[in-house]
Order: C-alpha cells, then structure tokens, then sequence
C-alpha cells in the first residue's frame, strides 16, 4: 500500500484507493483496525463500480502513531487533508464505530464533500456503560498491553450466534487483530476519541442540505438505543438493523454487500444470522 505524507497535518498515512468509477466511496475505521477492516466491503464496491479509498488512521497500522490524546475533530482533519491531496472531491462517506464518529465530524466540518453519509455501529456521545467499558480498556492496556484488550474487545463485537456456529471466521477475526500495527499509547490516544466524542447539539444538522444519510445499528449491539436516536433526530435519514452485535462488517457478510439506489452505500443484512 502507498504512503503519502501530508505536510498541513505533519503526519503519513499509509491508504489504497482502487478503482476507476465515476463515484468515490470513503470508509473510516474503527478503533485499532487498520484499512484491512474492509476487506469484506471493497471487492464488492468495487465490483458495483464505485472507485474505494481506505486508510489507517494516524495511530494504527503503517501509518505515523504521534503522541495523543486524539479527536474526532483531529481524525476527521486527517480525512480531508488525505482526500485533498489525492484529488478526491465529493464522495460516500462510510465509517464504523470510531470511523462513525470521524465522519460525523468531516460531515459538520465539510458538508459539502459529502454525497451521502453512512454511520455503522456508532453513536454520538457514549452512555454510561460505554463510560465504564472504555475505562477498563484504558487500565487493561496500561497494564497487560493489548493483547488481553482485544481478547475482551472480541466478546462483545459478535452475537452468541456467530460463536456458537462460526469459529473458524472468528478465529480469523481474532488473529486478524492481534496482528495490527499499533502500540499501547497509539490505542490510548485512539480511545479518547471514542470517550470524548460528544456531537448531541449537532447531530440533527448531518442529514441537512437533503443529504442522505443511512445509521447501521446491530440488534445487539449494546449501544443500539443511542444509534437509533441519532437517527431519530436526523432529517433525510435511513435506519437498518441487523441481527448483528457491535460489529456489522464483519465476520462474513451473510447476505452479501449491496449498494442501494438512491446514493446510499449499505451491506444489507450482515454478520450474526
């Protein structure tokens, strides 16, 4: 994958964009998950014929891992810089968990670059489990390092369907995951942006301008009553839920990707059936 260093941002950012299509879909990762997070999504846009970017965050993978804390507001920053330098102009804006909040924040920030907005597995501020939850994160990374982090994180990501029937997906997951390029305080500085994130007094203004925008929300996520509110407050807005929990891209996407008219970007029913 190349690298381009974005001097406006004293940061390089390791990203792939493929494909020739007329329209230009961006995907924003999650915590800890380098571009490859996708690769269940990118062969089937493409394949639908848009052209795909992704990337690492600042903090993960093969891009730079400066000293935190970071924001959304930050990462967000890093998006549009990227985007700039590659000549990318409106495009489909996709992100999960983390990724969400990132393109909640490009959305207030850009409004203009945005065709459609998809939010998977997200929020707008964290409730008071999510409060606690990351705040364990935060001691176990301190003091075992992340492996233990991302063993804990695994266990809430997929339904007790997928474990019961899909170990062999899972194992990959897992293995997938152990694998990614980051380091304790690169982790740390990611999850202040999930812990601080708080876009409430703005969350109705993303669906503006007759932007379309689609929330994914798994059934079992445990934060999937703070998703569907934000969806309830915005205007133009789509709401999809799988029987999926936290994590809808993956392991396999059970019905397969699709991309449904109207400029929405989606992957129908997912993981956890």
């Amino acid at each position: 994958m190349p690298l381009i260093h974005l001097p406006s941002r004293a940061l390089t950012i390791n990203y792939a964009l493929q494909g020739s299509g007329a329209e230009t879909v961006v995907l924003t990762n999650g915590l800890a998950d380098d571009l490859s997070s996708w690769s269940l999504q990118v062969p089937a846009l493409l394949a639908a014929g848009f052209r795909v970017l992704s990337f690492d965050n600042r903090g993960v993978g093969l891009s730079d891992q400066p000293p935190g804390p970071y924001t959304a507001e930050m990462l967000a920053d890093d998006t549009k810089a990227l985007v700039s330098a590659l000549g990318v102009e409106r495009f489909h804006l996709v992100g999960i968990s983390m990724g969400g909040m990132i393109a909640q924040s490009y959305a207030l920030q850009h409004p203009a670059d945005i065709l459609s907005l998809v939010l998977a597995c997200t929020y707008a501020a964290p409730g008071p489990f999510c409060t606690r939850l990351f705040a364990l994160w935060a001691d176990l990374a301190r003091t075992t390092g992340l492996a233990l982090v991302r063993r804990d994180t695994a266990l809430w990501c997929f339904t007790q369907r997928v474990y019961h029937a899909r170990e062999a997906e899972l194992r990959e997951v897992e293995d997938a995951a152990q694998g990614v390029a980051q380091s304790v305080d690169a982790y740390l500085a990611q999850l202040a942006v999930i812990q601080g994130f708080d876009a409430r007094e703005r969350v109705g203004e993303l669906g503006g301008e007759g932007r379309r925008v689609l929330v994914l929300v798994g059934e079992e996520d445990v934060k999937n009553n703070a998703v569907a509110k934000s969806a309830n407050v915005l205007s133009n807005a789509g709401l999809l839920a799988s029987g999926a929990g936290v994590v809808v891209n993956q392991p396999r996407a059970a019905c397969g990707n699709r991309y449904i008219d109207g400029g929405f970007i989606s992957w129908g029913k997912l993981s956890g059936r």
